[in-house]
C-alpha cells in the first residue's frame, strides 16, 4: 500500500510537470504570434477635422449580394479623438465610429483639361 501511495504521488508530480509545460508552450506559441501579426498590421489611420470619408458597412456581413457596395458615404469628419474613434458629420446628423472602419474618400478629379498641342502633318 504505501508503494502505491509513492508510485501515485509521482504520477501526480510528472502530471503537474506536463500541464506547466503546455502552459508554456502556449504562452510562447501566443506570443510568437503576436509579433507576427503586430509585424503585418497596416499604420495607424489619422483622420482630421474636414476630411470625407466612407464607412465600411457591416450589416451586409451575411447577404450582401455578390456586387453590393459595402461603403458608404462620404461623411464629414467632425472632430477625431485619440482613441481612434471619430464623429462624423452628415445626412443632417453626427455619429461616432471606429476609425478602422473608416477609409478616406477623394473627390473625382476633373481630367477633360487638354494640352493645347499642335500636330503639324508631315509634308511627303
Amino acid at each position: 500500500m504505501e508503494k502505491a501511495g509513492i508510485n501515485r504521488f509521482l504520477q501526480m508530480h510528472e502530471l503537474e510537470e506536463l500541464r506547466l509545460e503546455a502552459y508554456e508552450n502556449s504562452s510562447s506559441y501566443k506570443e510568437k504570434t503576436k509579433r507576427w501579426h503586430d509585424a503585418r498590421l497596416k499604420g495607424v489611420k489619422e483622420f482630421e477635422t474636414g476630411d470625407k470619408v466612407l464607412v465600411f458597412n457591416s450589416r451586409f456581413k451575411f447577404s450582401p449580394g455578390k456586387l453590393k457596395f459595402r461603403w458608404t458615404g462620404p461623411y464629414l469628419v467632425k472632430q477625431a479623438f485619440p482613441s481612434v474613434y471619430v464623429e462624423l458629420f452628415g445626412n443632417e446628423n453626427t455619429f461616432k465610429v471606429n476609425g478602422h472602419r473608416l477609409k478616406l474618400y477623394f473627390d473625382r478629379v476633373d481630367t477633360t483639361v487638354q494640352d493645347d498641342i499642335t500636330f503639324f502633318p508631315k509634308a511627303n
